[in-house]
């Protein structure tokens, strides 16, 4: 009778064991996520105008790929995520330095615009 007993008791405690030794998921959703902000940086222009930022990321999601290969989740999740701000950092900066160029570009004929006007006013 004890043996009956025991046994269920030995095979959950085994199943237990085999969850707590299996880690955390395999981060995929974070990948992915951490994959179209890259892209999205693409888009935004960062290779010209955030590349350092850009290659960060890029990177941080390969290693990601490396541990997630090898089974260390909560690496691979840690990298993903920091894979993630990076791309959203280069994200913003190249839309910085596109705002400060279009600014430039705006003050420049401003500054045209009132030479030309002063030149008007004083040939009269």
């Amino acid at each position: 009778m004890n043996k009956l007993l025991l046994t269920p008791w030995l095979a959950g405690l085994a199943l237990a064991l085999t969850a707590c030794a299996s880690g955390p998921p395999a981060p995929t959703e974070q990948m992915a996520v951490s994959a179209a902000a890259i892209e999205q940086a693409v888009s935004a222009g960062a290779p010209e105008l955030a590349p350092r930022e850009l290659g960060t990321a890029r990177d941080k999601l390969a290693r990601a790929k490396v541990a997630m290969d090898a089974d260390d989740n909560t690496q691979a999740l840690r990298l993903a995520e920091q894979a993630q701000a990076d791309a959203q950092l280069a994200v913003t900066k190249a839309r910085t330095a596109k705002a400060e160029k279009a600014a430039a570009a705006l003050a420049e004929d401003r500054r045209v615009l009132r030479e030309e006007m002063q030149r008007n006013t004083n040939t009269k």
